[in-house]
């Protein structure tokens, strides 16, 4: 298997496309480091962005690839908040259940008033589904804010993937997980500033499925970067 077939697991299937993709990631790396597992989290912002700078505003805490990677080569659920950023994952290289929050809960947020969003988190933990769970939010700030209650009271999931969008609450929801993940030494990646979205959550998602294929292929040694 050639390097670009073995890239193209997880994405492009044809010829150009394998191309294409291979291309794009050799030019993101001649401006991004390629030393660290987390690098890899910083390259694929960059690419999925098209923005070189967004590299200096991944933040990664506890070690979210190697954790991410187990995760998934140990078959965890990987849990989005919204449509969009499940839409988003590969549904190449691995056999994690992967499933939405948004809609769920929908009681709890017609009797309080909270965002659909946050309801559907503090559902789904309700049924454990988010204990060694990858949790991904890429679009609803007060869906970060409810995970970050959930861990308050007990759950753990894996690793976090947190990139959710805009300008009310986003930038403090980020914010408020990086605490977290300091507090209960759960893996993260955040980024800082007012950018992010689903499409990046899914991107950075991606890249721990990636990895777990390398590692299940020999060519990541999980440990090594322990």
């Amino acid at each position: 298997m050639t390097e670009k077939e073995a890239y193209a697991d997880l994405g492009a299937t044809t010829q150009e496309a394998m191309d294409i993709a291979e291309t794009s990631m050799d030019i993101v790396r001649t401006f991004v480091p390629d030393e660290t597992l987390n690098d890899r989290l910083r390259q694929k912002a960059v690419h999925s962005t098209g923005d070189i700078e967004f590299q200096h505003l991944i933040r990664c805490q506890n070690n979210p690839v190697v954790a991410g990677a187990r995760a998934v080569l140990d078959e965890q659920p990987i849990v989005t908040d919204i449509t969009m950023a499940k839409a988003g994952i590969t549904g190449r290289g691995h056999d994690c259940p992967v499933q939405k929050a948004i809609g769920n809960g929908a009681e709890l947020a017609a009797k309080t008033g909270m965002t659909r969003t946050a309801a559907a988190v503090l559902e789904l933990d309700k049924q454990g589904v988010y204990e060694g769970a990858i949790a991904v939010v890429g679009n609803a700030p007060t869906a970060a804010l409810a995970l970050c209650d959930c861990i308050e009271d007990g759950t753990r999931p894996a690793a976090i993937v947190a990139t959710p969008v805009g300008f009310v609450k986003a930038e403090e929801s980020r914010k408020r997980i990086r605490e977290i993940a300091d507090e209960y030494d759960i893996p993260a990646v955040t980024n800082v500033g007012k950018r992010g979205g689903s499409g990046l959550a899914a991107a950075l998602t991606n890249e721990l499925i990636h990895v777990a294929s390398d590692a299940r292929d020999g060519e990541v040694d999980l440990t090594a970067h322990e």
